[in-house]
């Protein structure tokens, strides 16, 4: 049965729109987006499949899906327009913003620390319930008062979901009207750039556009070819005072993967995993970064920051958490021999929890995104993201060669 695939692909950009298609054929997909960016230029536009387990409603062209960690990325590039605005100095301490949060050893934490998941901050001893997550007051006081894990700046684990508690109370003590970073996000960049991303499901959107999350079962992560991610995921699941269990898990409502399909754990605007949107809507914004921040009046230094080489933790740099070597600079995931994305280290992006990424390469200037409602079991590269970027930068080698052929037939003459 042939699957329904929409959208669009400039001259050149054929053989994405191929490796799409494939997914589907070969790669088990149910529903998708995909969208690229080059030199400022949207390329690739498309979406398709079933955004329902039933695969009796299509992917339409609105069609938004949670991205889990994808979001992170677009909570740090609100972040980063909070320190081009001034508001933020990456190299300053958390507690000159938030004089509370100098408890139990984390007064000397600078945001560089924090967002590079190096601040042993990566869970908390409470349990974060939605009666706790829905607290500002109780949510702020937890975080404050936590204890890192290790020195902080020594090491390193994922924060999957305290990174954005903390960038939020950040951004609310330092912006002018005390904006959440969920509102300061739409106000700020979503708005201006006009993109369908939202922190936090928003009533008033229909259920009718929004694609039903499809977790993967246990069995899948450990039959056929897949990796060995899962593996080691699975046993951290198991083990509930394993680091990875504490970070990922705690909120429980994160237990259930099918509470996420739950709008109300979802309406809550967490910014490390609770976003919505497509393919384009991330694309779009990392473009706005990857091609200079024209619109949003970006400066030069916050951009250059970004597309900085990471500042490695003194000790090791394999993830305690995730078990592997994902090194992190102000909020983004940068590209390393696991997940290399882009040309070099001047990219910077996010990859959420069964697929979905997206990333800004400034040396190409191109801007990537991906979405999908059917979660695989990597923690990174999923073989249909990677599979479609891979793709991409085939098609702009093909594009680069045939142009330098013209040049120099050109000079020829």
């Amino acid at each position: 049965m042939s699957v329904p695939i929409s959208g669009y692909v400039k001259e050149g950009f054929e053989q994405v729109k191929t490796t799409f298609e494939e997914n589907f054929a070969k790669r088990k997909e149910v529903g998708a987006s995909c969208c690229v960016y080059y030199k400022g230029e949207k390329v690739v536009d498309l979406w398709g499949g079933y955004r329902d387990k039933a695969k009796k409603q299509y992917w339409e062209e609105d069609t938004i899906s949670i991205v889990f960690s994808s979001t992170k990325g677009i909570s740090s590039m609100a972040f980063a327009l909070l320190n081009s605005k001034g508001l933020v100095d990456y190299d300053e301490k958390v507690a000159t913003y938030w004089p509370a949060f100098a408890h139990n050893g984390k007064e000397n934490i600078t945001i560089r620390q924090l967002l590079a998941h190096q601040a042993g901050l990566f869970t908390n001893d409470k349990k974060l319930k939605y009666e706790v997550l829905t607290d500002e007051d109780v949510l702020a006081d937890c975080l404050a008062k936590q204890k890192p894990y290790w020195n902080p700046g020594d090491k390193k684990g994922y924060h999957a979901w305290t990174i954005a508690m903390y960038q939020n109370e950040i951004c609310k003590r330092v912006d002018p009207l005390k904006k959440p970073l969920h509102r300061f996000f739409k106000d700020e960049i979503a708005d201006a750039l006009d993109i369908d991303f939202h922190i936090g499901l928003p009533k008033e959107i229909p259920q009718h556009r929004i694609a039903q999350l499809i977790p993967f079962l246990p069995q899948e992560a450990f039959t056929g070819k897949q990796n060995t991610d899962l593996g080691r995921i699975m046993k951290g699941i198991l083990n509930p005072f394993s680091h990875f269990y504490k970070s990922l898990l705690n909120p429980p409502h994160a237990l259930n993967l099918n509470n996420f399909n739950n709008r109300k754990y979802v309406e809550i605007p967490n910014g490390s995993a609770h976003g919505f949107g497509n393919a384009r809507s991330i694309a779009q914004t990392y473009n706005e970064f990857a091609t200079g921040g024209k619109t949003l009046h970006i400066r030069k230094e916050t951009l250059a920051a970004l597309e900085a080489a990471p500042i490695h933790p003194k000790h090791g740099k394999n993830d305690l958490v995730l078990n592997v070597d994902i090194p992190f600079s102000l909020g983004f995931a940068k590209p390393s021999e696991f997940q290399n994305f882009g040309i070099n280290y001047r990219s910077y992006g996010s990859f959420g929890a069964g697929g979905s990424g997206g990333f800004a390469d400034p040396e190409k200037e191109v801007a990537f995104g991906y979405v999908m409602n059917k979660m695989g079991t990597h923690i990174a590269n999923d073989p249909r993201e990677l599979a479609l970027r891979n793709a991409t930068y085939d098609c702009i080698l093909q594009l680069e060669m045939k142009q330098k052929s013209k040049k120099e037939e050109i000079a020829a003459v």
